[in-house]
């Protein structure tokens, strides 16, 4: 018998689609508050704060002294599955992600007329999704958790009055949790990891009035290493049950986001952007198990699970007001293209594309102290899915509807 149920949730306990972020598939965007106040349109061509660390490197040129920022980023996502159908029973409550807090903080200082250096600590792919024990598609899926944390170390360099460049490699540390259901038994999965990749970009000053950056985010490759664990498979499964050693290769795609910034007058800022990010790496993955026994071993010992994810686009348009001396209103407008289509969609990947609305603000406390505060709201288009029945996994057919409020603020000192 062939277990194509822990073929697919061994693969996809790291391939999850976040939901509950700003960014498609498992991207997250919440690395700014200055940032999300416009959707992120001017992210590699405005450097507002120090955290243009992670926006564009380059833009650590244009602070003037050394800067701390800091804050975090309040996710309450929302799911509405319907016209459930299947050849198993349960309940689809939907609204499987719980509420989300990602910090962010960095420091950025000058070394001289020419080079800054600075660090950096976020989050830039996550994903947390926990079902209730009874629903009717949990053998396809009930609990996924992935993080990734980076710490960033960077350099500016400033080459003329118009030019900047920086460089900041990255060092980034995955862990992922899975556990689905497998008749009355369970499937649980843990690993973890350290990758290694960079951030690098340009920042131009075209003319006084207009900038343009380009931020390259590289890929990263991961070898997660831990355990399945296989407790109370029914029937014929159940000599499988057990924990076993595993490994699963996978890589975070890499992304160019490429943004103009345009100060049309003493009030009023205007910014456009986009990003393409290169999900198609994730076309396949290999999940090896070391130690299962016979007869499950041609099953287990090396599984391959197709993904057939594809590359996107996300478009953004914002702009920022200033009202007074001391305070800035900001707007923003983002599509943002889903990675997988109604073919490939599962309950693990619920993901369609998506539109998100944004505001925000910033109040200078002092020439010392900003404040900075933003909200987002991300709307989904209706996703299809459509999965068969697996080995003891009965099929699963469903409508499903996201949404998603955002609540993001930052502090920023300047010494």
């Amino acid at each position: 018998m062939r277990h194509a149920w822990l073929k697919s949730s061994l693969a996809l306990a790291i391939t999850v689609a976040a939901t509950s972020a700003s960014a498609n598939g498992i991207a997250i965007n919440e690395q700014s508050a200055s940032g999300m106040g416009t959707g992120f349109a001017g992210r590699s061509s405005s450097a507002e704060d120090a955290s243009t660390l992670f926006g564009n490197p380059a833009g650590m040129s244009r602070l003037d002294r050394t800067e701390v920022s800091g804050g975090a980023a309040l996710i309450m996502a929302k799911t509405d599955i319907d016209n459930a159908s299947g050849s198993a029973t349960g309940t689809n409550d939907g609204d499987m992600v719980p509420t989300s807090v990602i910090p962010f903080g960095y420091l950025v200082t000058p070394l001289n007329d020419r080079w800054h250096a600075g660090i950096g600590v976020y989050a830039p792919f996550g994903v947390i999704s926990d079902y209730e024990d009874s629903f009717q598609g949990g053998g396809h899926g009930r609990y996924s958790k992935v993080q990734v944390v980076t710490l960033q170390p960077t350099l500016s360099f400033q080459v003329n009055d118009r030019i900047s460049v920086g460089f900041g490699p990255t060092i980034n540390h995955i862990s992922g949790k899975l556990t689905s259901a497998f008749g009355n038994g369970e499937v649980n999965i843990k690993g973890d990891d350290v990758g290694y990749g960079f951030n690098a970009g340009v920042l131009v000053d075209v003319t006084d009035q207009l900038a343009w950056g380009l931020t390259y985010h590289s890929k990263v490759d991961y070898t997660l290493d831990g355990r399945t664990r296989l407790n109370n498979l029914p029937g014929p499964a159940a000599g499988a049950n057990g924990e076993y050693d595993a490994n699963l290769d996978f890589t975070t795609p890499e992304s160019v986001d490429t943004s103009l910034t345009f100060e049309l007058d003493p009030q009023w800022t205007l910014y456009a952007g986009a990003t393409w990010t290169r999900w198609s790496r994730l076309d396949k993955i290999v999940v090896e198990n070391d130690g299962v026994a016979a007869p499950f071993q041609p099953n287990f010992s090396e599984i391959e699970e197709p993904l057939n994810w594809e590359d996107t686009w996300a478009f953004a348009v914002g702009a920022a007001y200033q009202i007074a001396p001391q305070w800035t209103l900001r707007t923003g407008f983002t599509v943002d293209q889903s990675p997988v289509g109604d073919s490939d969609r599962t309950v693990r990947i619920p993901v369609s594309n998506r539109k998100v609305f944004s505001l925000g603000a910033g109040w200078d406390v002092s020439q010392d102290m900003t404040i900075d505060v933003a909200y987002s709201y991300l709307h989904e288009s209706k996703g299809k899915i459509e999965q068969a029945a697996k080995s003891s996994t009965g099929s699963y057919n469903a409508d499903y509807r996201n949404s998603a409020h955002g609540l993001s603020s930052q502090v920023t000192y300047r010494f």
